[in-house]
């Protein structure tokens, strides 16, 4: 039998929860805390209480993904708590020298039967991890319901308790709000706001990237707007996609910058600082990938949910130097990478869940004086969960005419439809191009700067920021950076000098390139029309042809030869 030990020291939240927890000993307890905050430590030191007075004797860890089943594991491995992470529903019993198994909810879901048998035959203490996850499908609920209804102890973990729909979440509590809708109610609660006052997770910075968009919808008309301005559903997500286009100028600027970013990090404090980008897609984030190795000459970490070395993949990356990890939304929760300090939000997902999982992977403090830096499209609806990240929410089930945040995930789809050719596949729109400019700053629910092009010297003061700043010197700062940039701008220069000159030199080539990139994607476009070959197909042998990096890094030169080549098809 391997001694428990719970682990080392508790931080101040995680002892006044375990001492809340072991004055009640109830058979359900739910705590939620800001992703970062150490859940998972409370919940081993748990674990290890009641196996050592032997009120159960067994556990069972549920979690979201295979990946986190493995880091589970090892987290309970230096807890003195051996897991099998290996267990497996086809075989259904493990090794006597664990003190029990870790499953996804998956696994749960496609035999809970054999999972009941289990909890029943010995006294089960249950760990469920981002316990919203038992309400993602119906089928997932019953199953936790069914295969833990009759466990000893449950114990439910959560980041963000909140979800976007009705589905009730198995073993929580449900109380009347005030308006007399069921409520989920924890019972112990740790914010981000909280953990920010204690140190225990980092500032986030967030910059907010404007720009115009321009694109063609199926019947060839062309349409343009502005990222951040008021726009209609339909107008926000096609100028979104487009920003988000790999072949655009938007996302090669706000690529650029992050590496610009995550370099300062690195030379200011962080020195194995690393960067993550979340992309949409599988085929984005291959893109995304590619233009950051162009970028900052590195080939980073790609992360693809259904290759079965993310896992592996995830890990090296979280124990090495490497800058960058491209991924899909595998990494948007649970995944522990401490040195993640640099994220850009590369997808169109909005919903508040999605969004507070996927900034909860840079928030986890080491040292003080750690701060996190996470560049975005300047959505209204991003904006706005950026400024509110530090409030509490929960679930509530059945309210009439709910109030969506913004865009979710539904709108954006429902957006992009066909409306007049229903069930057709065929893309309702071609991204033609974007350009980027920084629109603000967002720290502790306050907006700094005013609008930049990228490449600016402007944008470079928010860039150069250094890497190690407490709360307060971070607010200090950017309000020294708005001061000086409102001065600035203020101030009468009768003859422009040679940092003038320079910045309208590069204004104009940032045109001309645009100009080039909207000529060379509407030909790809009419191309697509004449031969049926995808778009990215068509810049693929372009670029084999005429040499040269992805379209939203080639010069001017590279764009034209690739214009005249296509010409003469």
């Amino acid at each position: 039998m391997v001694r428990t030990t719970g682990g080392g020291s508790l931080r101040a939240w995680q002892r006044r929860a375990l001492t809340k927890y072991l004055a009640t000993r109830p058979r359900d307890f739910l705590a939620v805390a800001t992703p970062g905050a150490g859940k998972t430590t409370f919940a081993l030191r748990v674990a290890a209480e009641l196996l050592a007075d032997r009120t159960v004797d067994q556990i069972t860890v549920v979690a979201p993904t295979e990946h986190l089943k493995h880091q589970w594991a090892q987290s309970a491995a230096r807890a003195g708590i051996a897991l099998d992470s290996r267990f497996s529903n086809s075989t259904g019993g493990t090794s006597g020298d664990y003190h029990g198994v870790v499953v996804t909810y998956a696994q749960v879901a496609a035999h809970p039967f054999r999972h009941r048998a289990r909890t029943e035959s010995r006294r089960t203490l249950v760990i469920l991890d981002e316990i919203h996850h038992a309400g993602d499908a119906k089928t997932w609920g019953d199953a936790t319901a069914e295969a833990f209804g009759d466990a000893t102890r449950r114990l439910a973990l959560t980041g963000t308790p909140f979800r976007s729909d009705d589905s009730q979440i198995p073993f929580v509590v449900y109380e009347p709000d005030e308006s007399g809708f069921p409520k989920s109610r924890a019972d112990h609660t740790y914010g981000y706001a909280e953990a920010l006052a204690d140190g225990v997770v980092r500032p986030v910075v967030f910059l907010a990237y404007s720009g115009e968009a321009h694109w063609r919808d199926s019947a060839g008309e062309e349409y343009s707007a502005r990222l951040g301005e008021p726009l209609n559903a339909e107008q926000t997500a096609r100028a979104w996609r487009t920003a988000l286009d790999p072949a655009g100028d938007w996302i090669s600027a706000v690529l650029r910058a992050a590496d610009i970013r995550l370099r300062q990090k690195r030379v200011s404090g962080m020195p194995d600082a690393g960067g993550l980008v979340i992309a949409t897609d599988q085929e984005r984030a291959r893109d995304y990938a590619e233009l950051l190795e162009h970028i900052c000459g590195e080939k980073p970490a790609l992360v693809l949910s259904d290759d079965p070395a993310s896992s592996n993949r995830i890990a090296e990356f979280a124990g090495n130097t490497q800058s960058w990890m491209v991924a899909v939304r595998m990494v948007s929760e649970g995944v522990d990478v401490p040195r993640l300090a640099v994220g850009v939000y590369a997808t169109s997902a909005a919903t508040p869940l999605y969004f507070a999982q996927a900034i909860g992977r840079f928030v986890r403090a080491r040292k003080a004086g750690e701060t996190a830096s996470v560049f975005l499209p300047s959505v209204p609806v991003l904006l706005d969960l950026a400024a509110q990240l530090e409030l509490q929410r929960d679930h509530v089930i059945g309210k009439p005419h709910r109030e969506k945040n913004g865009l979710d995930d539904e709108l954006l789809i429902e957006a992009n439809k066909q409306k007049d050719e229903p069930g057709e596949e065929e893309k309702p729109f071609v991204a033609l191009a974007a350009d980027a400019e920084l629109d603000q700053v967002i720290y502790d629910g306050s907006s700094f700067g005013t609008a930049t092009f990228a490449g600016s010297d402007e944008e470079a003061d928010y860039l150069g920021i250094p890497g190690l700043l407490d709360a307060e010197q971070m607010r200090a700062l950017l309000r020294d950076r708005q001061a000086r940039q409102v001065a600035e701008r203020g101030a009468v220069v009768p003859d422009p000098g040679p940092q003038v000159v320079g910045a309208a030199e590069r204004v104009a080539t940032a045109d001309r390139l645009a100009e080039l990139r909207r000529e060379l994607n509407s030909l790809v476009a009419m191309h697509n029309h004449r031969t049926g070959k995808p778009h990215g197909v068509i810049h693929g042998e372009l670029r084999r042809e005429c040499g040269g990096p992805p379209t939203a890094l080639a010069s001017a030169d590279q764009l034209g030869e690739r214009i005249a080549a296509l010409r003469r098809k």
